[in-house]
């Protein structure tokens, strides 16, 4: 990629491929979500699990407000790496869509159907003027109709691809070769938990170690249907089983 002044048109509009048929703008987005706490999602027969790091960045900060897994409808739900405030706006946008589609249908929004929504938003935004693109990842999952396990995430392109398990973030690319060794479909919904928290725990650096502050966790299975979130004693007792 050049940063030379021939290059700095392509650099600053978001309109303009490059001669190497880049847009810049674009591949800083990713940038910023490689710059985000490790995030991950695993889909398993038994159902799915969303996990997300949360860190301080100063110890002033009260670490039990920062929120890394949300959900988005009784049965679905969804965490970023990027930027926080554009995974916010987002977050809102797949909520309205999918309490407008239940107001609308009565019934639970496809989960495919939410995140092409979601990701076409993020298509706009990387060819009008005067905008940038989202600085963020969102990866989805939940049970859709039928007792399906979904996971699925979308880039700051507007791409948007299913997964069995899909890690972002700053440690993304090592606990994405954490799940290529070690994954497996047949796991029940509890070994699929400590699949996705053994993956997390591969990306710590020497004397860091996951405690039921520093991360979320979110899952659904195919049992329920439901997506919820495990609360503080229930993420220390997890724990202890790694």
């Amino acid at each position: 990629m050049a940063f030379g002044p021939a290059a700095m048109g392509y650099d600053r509009a978001i309109t303009i491929f490059s001669p190497d048929g880049s847009l810049y703008q674009v591949d800083y987005a990713f940038e910023a979500v490689k710059k985000g706490w490790t995030t991950l999602g695993v889909k398993t027969k038994s159902g799915v699990v969303l996990i997300g790091e949360k860190r301080k960045a100063t110890q002033l900060l009260d670490i039990d407000s920062i929120e890394k897994v949300f959900i988005l409808d009784d049965h679905v739900g969804c965490s970023f790496a990027g930027l926080a405030s554009d995974g916010r706006v987002l977050i809102d946008y797949a909520r309205s869509q999918a309490l407008q589609h239940r107001l609308i249908y009565d019934e639970p929004i496809n989960i495919d159907y939410l995140t092409k929504v979601v990701s076409d938003v993020k298509q706009m935004y990387t060819q009008h003027g005067g905008v940038r693109p989202f600085g963020v990842a969102l990866i989805i999952g939940g049970i859709d109709r039928g007792k399906v396990p979904k996971l699925l995430m979308t880039e700051p392109s507007g791409q948007f691809m299913p997964y069995y398990a899909v890690a972002i973030g700053q440690g993304g690319y090592t606990a994405t070769e954490f799940f290529e060794k070690n994954y497996r479909e047949d796991l029940n919904m509890q070994d699929t938990i400590l699949l996705g928290i053994r993956a997390l725990a591969s990306t710590l650096k020497p004397g860091e170690k996951l405690g039921p502050s520093n991360i979320e966790v979110g899952y659904a299975d195919v049992d329920s249907g439901m997506f919820r979130k495990m609360s503080f004693s229930e993420r220390a007792e997890i724990l202890q089983k790694l």
